[in-house]
């Protein structure tokens, strides 16, 4: 397959920007943890930095775009016949439904679409075997993932982060460095995993604390829970009661989970349900009158 118009090849629907300036490939390289473990590497397009991956470590590539399917067996035969390099076509997610992406320990390489970035990065969270993730994101995604208690971008994704290791914004990449250009800035973020975090309430309970971020969190955790246990637990905890979500660190939000969790499948009536109870009794005291 000759591509002539690396533009008009790039698909809109698969969020395709290719990376093609070298400088920023190698350093790609050079943020990777030194050592010998495999490489996952989603979106490899069209291999210009799988072919610096392979000079170094074994690659398995996750690639959706069925024409790239098409190419990538050919520019990548050697490596293929050598066993260095396998290519699973399709959908990444599902080859994720069994709970690891590889069946051994692995970092995480890619050049993200944006639109799933987010996704692909909470799902490597949950992977036991993976050990780090490199990915190349939206600059404003990076920041969220890599920001620390009381900057403004500190968010229930930077708590996450924190939760499984550590993160970093490694460097900024311009958009000139893709072809075509995206029309945001791009970071390429790096976590460091000491461990693996999967607690879908924990998320459920991030969401609600972070759901108006200018906000007091006590403010957004009673709109589900009742004020006196939001008081309680703040107090339990040594939360000041004026704080802000992106004020409280990570250790803490861990702490205020664990003291409100038991509430979460039996959380106190909203606003609605509250507001239909008292139709239910009017009517029914209406009915009773009549």
């Amino acid at each position: 397959m000759i591509i002539d118009n690396l533009s008009e090849f790039a698909s809109k629907k698969f969020g395709q920007n290719f990376l093609k300036d070298s400088r920023y490939i190698h350093q790609i390289i050079q943020a990777m943890p030194k050592d010998e473990l495999k490489v996952a590497e989603i979106g490899p397009g069209l291999g210009d930095l799988t072919k610096e991956l392979l000079k170094a470590r074994n690659v398995t590539a996750f690639e959706v775009d069925k024409r790239l399917c098409e190419h990538l067996p050919k520019e990548f035969k050697e490596y293929i016949d050598s066993g260095s390099f396998e290519l699973k076509c399709g959908d990444v997610l599902e080859h994720w439904e069994e709970g690891s992406l590889l069946e051994e320990p692995y970092h995480l390489v890619a050049n993200l679409p944006y639109y799933i970035a987010t996704n692909i990065i909470l799902k490597a969270f949950k992977d036991p075997n993976c050990h780090s993730i490199l990915v190349m994101v939206q600059k404003e995604v990076a920041d969220k993932f890599s920001a620390s208690v009381t900057q403004k971008e500190f968010s229930s994704l930077s708590v996450l982060a924190q939760s499984v290791g550590e993160a970093k914004v490694c460097f900024e990449v311009p958009s000139e460095a893709f072809v075509p250009p995206p029309k945001v800035t791009s970071a390429v973020l790096l976590i460091t995993k000491n461990s693996s975090f999967d607690d879908e309430k924990f998320e459920a309970f991030l969401k609600i604390a972070f759901s108006q971020p200018r906000k007091k969190l006590a403010k957004n955790l009673s709109s589900v829970f009742s004020k006196d246990s939001v008081a309680k637990s703040f107090d339990t905890v040594g939360i000041e009661p004026n704080l802000r979500p992106h004020e409280v660190e990570t250790s803490k939000y861990h702490r205020l989970y664990n003291e409100l969790k038991d509430m979460l499948d039996g959380r106190k009536t909203d606003s609605k349900q509250r507001k239909l109870s008292k139709s239910r009794a009017k009517n029914s005291i209406q009915r009773e009158k009549s």
